[in-house]
């Protein structure tokens, strides 16, 4: 199990970015949740095989929708508790 969170900037809030996000993540069979944060960026957290969490890193760096992405820190971590079932957009 791989688990990633990620801080994408850009043009990311307002333009549908967690939605396809979600959608992609659900494709996928990624779980973790996707939320804007107060200062313009979004924060996602991901968990999953590795390989699927690659291609979804590799999904949010590629602009989804009409967004524009301008930077993506990407942070591995170890989870510690059981890895959440689902993926969803926290408000």
């Amino acid at each position: 199990m791989a688990s990633v969170r990620l801080i994408i900037s850009g043009k990311v809030h307002g333009v549908f970015y967690r939605a396809s996000v979600q959608e992609y993540a659900e494709r996928l069979g990624v779980a973790g949740h996707v939320r804007n944060l107060p200062d313009g960026t979004v924060e996602v957290v991901a968990h999953g095989d590795r390989e699927k969490v690659e291609r979804f890193i590799e999904f949010c760096r590629d602009n989804p929708g009409v967004s524009s992405v301008s930077d993506l820190n990407v942070e591995w971590f170890r989870q510690t508790r059981g890895a959440p079932e689902g993926f969803r957009i926290i408000d």
